[in-house]
């Protein structure tokens, strides 16, 4: 008796289980949704996931409890204010030099810290950002107010 299990390779099926999961809203890492993936027997790598995480628009947003889970962008809604404020323990340093703002945020954070700069971009003074796993950058409306836009800044997110 072969008792081999097959692995799933079809790409619009593990797509759309891994929309189900996002969803859900439980999973915080990439690591756990290969495991998720894995246990539904599709054969996957983080870097798979990290292109299906793109491809079908997924972001690290909060969920109710302040945790950071991945969600579909629909999903996404603009952060109540007492969870913007606790967004700082995701801020390691700002930068800046004569003409823009960079941001270095705990790996897999920068897009849920800029979509929020984002959100208060006429209050802030930015024209708007950029955001890697865990680097933003960030377009003053001025290059004169550079000191002031970090300092607002560091004042919603702290």
């Amino acid at each position: 008796m072969d008792t081999k299990i097959e692995l799933k390779n079809d790409s619009q099926a593990r797509l759309e289980v891994l929309q189900q999961l996002l969803r859900e809203g439980t999973a915080s890492t990439q690591d756990e949704l290969c495991k998720a993936l894995r246990q539904k027997k599709f054969h996957v790598t983080q870097s798979t996931i990290s292109r299906d995480l793109r491809r079908i628009g997924a972001m690290k947003t909060l969920n109710s409890d302040g945790e950071t889970v991945y969600t579909l962008s629909g999903r996404a809604s603009t952060l109540p204010a007492p969870v913007s404020h606790s967004l700082g323990h995701l801020l390691l340093d700002i930068q800046a030099n004569d003409s823009m703002i960079v941001l270095h945020t705990s790996p897999g954070s920068a897009s849920l810290v800029a979509r929020h700069i984002d959100s208060m971009r006429e209050h802030l003074g930015t024209l708007g950002t950029i955001a890697g796993d865990d680097t933003i950058f960030i377009a003053p409306a001025s290059t004169r107010q550079i000191p002031s836009v970090i300092k607002k800044i560091k004042e919603e997110l702290y």
